[in-house]
């Protein structure tokens, strides 16, 4: 299989956390080659509500052994640890690889917009509005997209699924960072 057909892809998510906790929340990024195969696992925190996700997912990254294999990065939303914002547009920049946003829902009907309010970050809601807007890949998965054409977006998602709707990387760090949190992963995977 060609390097495009298994993309080595770092997924990154955060653990469960409660609101107004004062421990920072881990954060697990799982770099994989395709859909099966884990090159590398790396864990770092990021406050609750944090200003500066975006920066602070750029230095992380390029301070990784990983980082010079990369082709790409997915995300399970723009937001890490609550209200956490990261830019994809300045992430993909930075970083020169595409950006993935890939959620089962669609972000258009989230309620974002009233969680930045409530929380008095109201200012972050700029980042989120010129983010790409996400579009359905396939029956109950959404992808936005930043650094990358929609047809090769499209073609990189797939070079990552295998068990699930959402992309390997994506999945294995979800199942790390909630194993972290609660000594076990749950939930839908």
């Amino acid at each position: 299989m060609s390097a495009q057909a298994r993309p080595h892809v770092v997924g990154i998510d955060d653990g469960p956390f409660e609101k107004r906790q004062r421990e920072p929340v881990p954060i697990v990024g799982v770099m994989m080659e395709g859909p099966d195969l884990v090159e590398a696992v790396a864990i770092t925190r990021f406050p609750v509500d944090g200003a500066g996700a975006t920066e602070f997912l750029v230095d992380w990254i390029r301070g990784l052994r990983l980082h010079p294999t990369l082709q790409g990065i997915v995300l399970g939303g723009v937001t890490i640890a609550g209200l956490g914002v990261v830019d994809i547009e300045a992430l993909s920049r930075s970083l020169q690889v595409p950006a993935l946003v890939v959620t089962r829902r669609d972000p258009a009907n989230h309620r974002l917009r009233e969680a930045f309010e409530a929380a008095g970050l109201a200012e972050r809601l700029a980042v989120v509005e010129r983010t790409a807007r996400a579009f359905e890949a396939k029956p109950g998965v959404y992808l936005a997209h930043a650094g990358i054409e929609r047809d090769a977006a499209l073609r990189l998602l797939r070079g990552m699924l295998r068990k699930s709707k959402l992309p390997e990387p994506l999945r294995v760090a979800h199942l790390i960072a909630a194993a972290l949190v609660s000594g076990e992963s749950r939930g839908r995977v």
